[in-house]
C-alpha cells in the first residue's frame, strides 16, 4: 500500500480539528468568570450611588457567588485529581 504525501497531508488537515480545543474551552470559561465578577462589581458600585435598583444588585451578587463557588469546585477537583496522580505507583 503506497501512501502519497498529498494524501497524508489531506488526512492530517481533516484530523487536525479533532485535536484542537473547543471554541470556548478553559480560556472562554475564565473570561466568562471575569465578566461576571466585573458586572457584579459595577452593579454594586451603581447601587451604592443610587444608579441601580436593589433587585439588580441581588441578581448580580448571586451570579458572582455562583461563579466563585463553581471556580472553587473546579479547583478542588483539579487538586484532588493531582493528588490521585501523585499517589499512583510507578
Amino acid at each position: 500500500m503506497d501512501i502519497s504525501a498529498t494524501f497524508a497531508a489531506q488526512g492530517y488537515v481533516k484530523a487536525r480539528p479533532a485535536t484542537e480545543p473547543a471554541a470556548g474551552g478553559l480560556l472562554g470559561a475564565a473570561s466568562d468568570f471575569t465578566k461576571v465578577l466585573q458586572q457584579g462589581e459595577s452593579t454594586a458600585a451603581a447601587a451604592m450611588t443610587g444608579g441601580a435598583d436593589p433587585h439588580a444588585l441581588v441578581q448580580a451578587l448571586s451570579a458572582s457567588e455562583m461563579a466563585v463557588e463553581t471556580a472553587v469546585t473546579v479547583r478542588d477537583k483539579v487538586v484532588a485529581a493531582y493528588q490521585e496522580i501523585l499517589r499512583m505507583q510507578i
